[in-house]
């Protein structure tokens, strides 16, 4: 890959050891000429990765989370080094980071694109998702009802909690939680899980990569809160259809070489069973 000579620094200062992390990865970088600049905000400011040839986040998923619209908008790999707990997505450790980052800044590392969700809520109001888009009654103690309809075709009609529609990416954080399953990062699909449904048989319905799905609100009375990976929320007033689709730009996250999905997996999850070669 190519060497990294313009770099942002995204660090979340309220980790444990994240600045002091910094220091040492921001000294490497400069040590090598590289152009640093550094922020502890975020969600980033619009433009803040413009121009720069990657940005490394040092924090956890959420705060990477926090990058990945202003990343894939200006399609800027992002290095995430975790100083949070499971860190699915920020999947360099901080020993990895400091072992291997001067390698990472000369071209050692694989860039891997992961798939986003396109949300539009109407009046010309979209918004883009790394992990999930979550559908739910605007008041939380309340049931929500919702009509699925994918490429004009009905799915059903659900009573329940809310919807969580999750990519690839997003499968192993609420989807997870909520019974969904375990999707590889490659697969391209969107998943949609119910939450608590009322009817025992609505579980996760696998859509394909270029599906276009609707949501209507069937409530009276009663408003929509669409949430964007936890972090931006949006209410939807009755009658505005919630549209959702993979959106064509992807995020590009920069992984070792060496990278491998089920071994983040094994460790995140505590998965037990160790690795036997069976070919001898």
């Amino acid at each position: 890959m190519p060497p990294i000579r313009k770099l942002a620094f995204v660090v979340n200062a309220e980790k444990d050891g994240a600045p002091e992390l910094a220091r040492t990865l921001i000294g490497i970088a400069e040590q090598a000429g590289v152009a640093v600049k550094q922020t502890t905000t975020f969600p980033v400011a619009t433009g803040y990765l413009k121009g720069q040839d990657a940005c490394c986040v040092i924090g956890g998923d959420g705060t990477l989370l926090g990058v990945a619209r202003e990343a894939v908008r200006e399609q800027v790999p992002i290095i995430g080094v975790n100083r949070g707990s499971l860190g699915f997505l920020t999947t360099f450790s901080a020993d990895e980071a400091r072992a291997h980052f001067g390698g990472l800044l000369g071209g050692s590392y694989q860039i891997a694109q992961r798939s986003m969700l396109d949300c539009s809520t109407g009046a010309g109001s979209h918004d883009f998702a790394l992990n999930d888009v979550l559908i739910k009654e605007e008041v939380n103690s309340r049931l929500v009802r919702l009509e699925v309809v994918a490429d004009n075709e009905l799915v059903t009609d659900y009573t329940c909690d809310g919807l969580i529609f999750s990519t690839p990416t997003g499968s192993t954080a609420y989807n997870l939680s909520a019974g969904g399953p375990i999707i590889h990062p490659d697969a391209g699909v969107i998943a949609m899980t119910p939450i608590c449904p009322h009817t025992l048989s609505n579980r996760s319905i696998i859509f394909r990569d270029n599906v276009r799905l609707r949501i209507y609100n069937l409530g009276e009375n009663s408003n929509l809160l669409v949430a964007m990976d936890g972090q931006r929320n949006l209410v939807v007033c009755a009658g505005s259809p919630v549209e959702i689709s993979i959106s064509a730009l992807k995020l590009p996250l920069a992984q070792r070489v060496d990278y491998s999905h089920f071994s983040v997996v094994r460790t995140k999850l505590k998965w037990s069973g160790g690795l036997v070669d069976k070919r001898t």
